[in-house]
């Protein structure tokens, strides 16, 4: 684990914490992809064949100590949202370290109870402590509530991002 993660888990709202995930939380994060429907659009259907694949993915970025995958959990009703973490080192910006957020889900029945804001806004807060100049994040083109909810919390659409995808028979996936 990177000694630039801040200490968990913190406590969100009384009944709400976040954590670092476990490999225990596996199903109800495929839960959470699945259950959006852009991440299910790009396969995340939670389908037991594409288990072993996920099971990869999630030790690889548990080993990195430049990632850091959380779980936000409430008392008695399970894991309901879940954010991914990086620490990006770059050259620019006199040598800036970045702070990436990626995957932001909030369970389905319970978004617009303010559990996304309080997740992104600790990120934020814990941005300066983690040694990051910038915190930023992608957003799909297609999540128009998701741009407005970004920009309530401060951010701004500075950029315009791409995407390549190699042919599938190009990657291996990784041992």
């Amino acid at each position: 684990m990177n000694d630039a993660w801040p200490e968990l888990p913190i406590d969100l709202t009384s009944e709400v914490r976040m954590r670092r995930a476990e490999l225990r939380d596996l199903d109800s994060i495929l839960r959470l992809l699945a259950d959006d429907p852009v991440s299910a659009g790009r396969g995340d259907r939670n389908r037991p064949e594409d288990r072993p694949a996920y099971e990869r993915a999630f030790t690889a970025i548990d080993r990195d100590p430049a990632q850091l995958l959380l779980v936000t959990e409430s008392e008695g009703d399970g894991i309901i949202g879940m954010m991914q973490l990086s620490l990006l080192p770059g050259l620019a910006r006199r040598g800036a370290m970045r702070l990436q957020i990626e995957a932001v889900r909030v369970r389905s029945d319970r978004r617009s109870a303010g559990i996304g804001g309080r997740m992104i806004r600790w990120a934020m807060e814990s941005a300066p402590g983690m040694g990051a100049a910038l915190v930023q994040l992608t957003s799909d083109a297609a999540r128009e509530d998701a741009h407005r909810f970004y920009e309530r919390l401060g951010f701004t659409a500075s950029h315009v991002g791409f995407k390549y995808a190699p042919p599938a028979a190009a990657v291996s996936p990784p041992d």
